[in-house]
């Protein structure tokens, strides 16, 4: 091939490689350095909402406890504590940080993002519990204020996140979080868990196994420096005091004391008895819970148990003259009151 082709033909690819590399908005440069911004930008925000939950918390939000929340060196961290001191959203005193009224606000509107997100995957996916923090953690970055006001008007404009964290107004509104831990309730006193910690992971992993949840009524029976042992719909929980300091529960108001009295489900019905639906468990979410309202449970039906399968689930029972099948774990979610319950 003779040279002056071979010339022109790298030419060519040298101006195409150019073209790839440096093209505006989608060259990989472009990509790269905005990838940079996003990350910068996300540790910003990660940075201001630690500070905001520490402050809510009463610990005093640091250096060192920024580098080990955002898992970056103390350097790291103290760069990154002098860009947002610069940029007038933080106020250092000594080794003391203070969000200022813009700092508070961008600290909000991540917050706000990050539990609206987990609301709507609790209610509206099919993602776990397990994962709901996670997911949040990465979305939070990508909404914006319009969008994180859209969510909300989806979902209803809710006030708690699924953990019962409560979930900033777009004002910046934000109702502190009642209840005290586990560990420190009355004995056999009846109690409502109203918030259950998300963080750390290992130890709300745990709490997600044991099926706890807010809105749960709970009895404690027994605290030690070794355990804490209570009832919760049920079932006998025991868990370490560490583990328990992350579930807070309020009293029950005494005219409210009658949801404390052992709860019937669907489960509970032998074939051919009937009773009224009068709730969903707080504890199905998702499509699961989706499913059961298309289905037409909801208060106020009346619903009837017609019969099991030969080897006893699932359970037929029917529901405005259709029946439906439900397995025996389906059917504990659905809370009952008897008719001669009712009458008296």
């Amino acid at each position: 091939m003779p040279e002056p082709l071979l010339a022109l033909l790298g030419g060519a690819l040298l101006v195409l490689l150019s073209f790839w590399f440096f093209r505006p908005e989608r060259g990989i440069l472009a990509r790269w350095q905005r990838s940079l911004h996003i990350t910068e930008r996300m540790l910003v925000e990660d940075a201001l909402k630690h500070i905001h939950n520490r402050e809510m918390a009463g610990d005093l939000p640091t250096i060192n406890s920024i580098a080990g929340t955002l898992q970056i060196s103390d350097k790291e961290a103290a760069e990154l504590v002098a860009k947002i001191e610069a940029a007038e959203l933080v106020e250092q005193e000594g080794s003391k940080l203070h969000l200022t009224s813009g700092g508070r606000e961008s600290a909000l509107h991540i917050l706000r993002a990050h539990r609206l997100w987990e609301r709507y995957l609790a209610d509206s996916t099919g993602f776990s519990e397990s994962e709901w923090h996670s997911q949040a953690d990465l979305y939070e970055h990508l909404l914006s204020s319009a969008d994180t006001d859209a969510l909300s008007a989806q979902l209803g404009h809710p006030i708690y996140d699924p953990h019962g964290d409560p979930i900033p107004s777009s004002n910046g509104e934000l109702i502190p979080i009642a209840g005290t831990p586990l560990t420190a309730a009355n004995l056999e006193a009846p109690l409502r868990i109203v918030h259950i910690e998300d963080e750390p992971q290992t130890v709300y992993d745990q709490l997600v196994a044991e099926g706890l949840h807010p809105g749960m009524i709970v009895n404690v029976i027994e605290t030690s420096p070794k355990r804490v042992r209570f009832w919760a719909e049920g079932d006998e929980h025991i868990l370490a005091p560490i583990v328990a300091s992350n579930i807070s529960v309020a009293p029950i108001p005494e005219e409210k004391e009658c949801e404390t009295l052992p709860c019937e489900h669907l489960s509970d019905l032998k074939s051919g008895e009937e009773a009224v639906v009068s709730g969903i468990s707080l504890a199905c979410r998702g499509f699961e819970r989706r499913r059961l309202l298309d289905l037409g449970i909801l208060p106020g039906t009346v619903i009837r148990a017609e019969f099991a399968s030969p080897s006893g689930d699932p359970t037929a029972y029917r529901i405005r003259d259709a029946l439906i099948a439900l397995r025996d774990e389906q059917a504990k979610l659905v809370q009952i009151t008897r008719p001669e319950k009712e009458a008296a």
